[in-house]
């Protein structure tokens, strides 16, 4: 894998959106149709290694947007970057089953660490952005580890894109 040619993305769980988790919301298509252009601008760019956190929201809306680029360019390759084993084990049925489907369908999985402890999220963002010439983000201007990915990845000197949530 090589960093140049490496794309990694963050973005809001459900609960920071204003849709929350309404995938039929209008917005949400919105979204998911600006991050599949965003994605398909990546690779006109030269990028064909794509890496996901795999969190709930707006990482599986990128996620299902590189699965889609890759159908149509069969060099695309896409990682997931796991924080912990226990990653959705909290999670409602329905949001673990599109994970694990998700998951199973990456060309390569990485596990930051097997337990789950306070600094596992931030461990794997900085995973992704330390092998990324790009960061695509969806992002409302809020505090959380989503802004922290961000500034993290403008003081590495990667070429960061900001999607707005609406």
């Amino acid at each position: 894998m090589n960093r140049e040619t490496t794309c990694s993305f963050t973005g809001h769980r459900p609960e920071k959106l204003p849709w929350r988790d309404n995938e039929a919301d209008p917005r949400c298509a919105a979204l998911k149709r600006r991050l599949g252009e965003a994605v398909e601008q990546a690779y006109d760019r030269g990028m064909r290694h794509f890496m996901c956190g795999m969190a709930r929201g707006a990482d599986f809306y990128f996620c299902e947007a590189v699965l889609e680029l890759r159908g149509r360019r069969p060099d695309v390759t896409l990682e997931a970057v796991i924080p912990c084993e226990e990653q959705a084990a909290r999670w409602r049925e329905r949001e673990r089953e599109r994970y694990f489907t998700l998951v199973e369908r990456c060309d390569q999985e990485t596990m930051v660490q097997r337990h789950y402890d306070k600094g596992c999220m931030l461990r794997r963002n900085r995973y992704m952005v330390d092998r990324s010439a790009l960061l695509i983000a969806v992002y409302d201007g809020m505090l959380g580890g989503t802004m922290y990915t961000l500034t993290y990845a403008m003081r590495q000197g990667v070429d960061v894109e900001i999607l707005d949530v609406e």
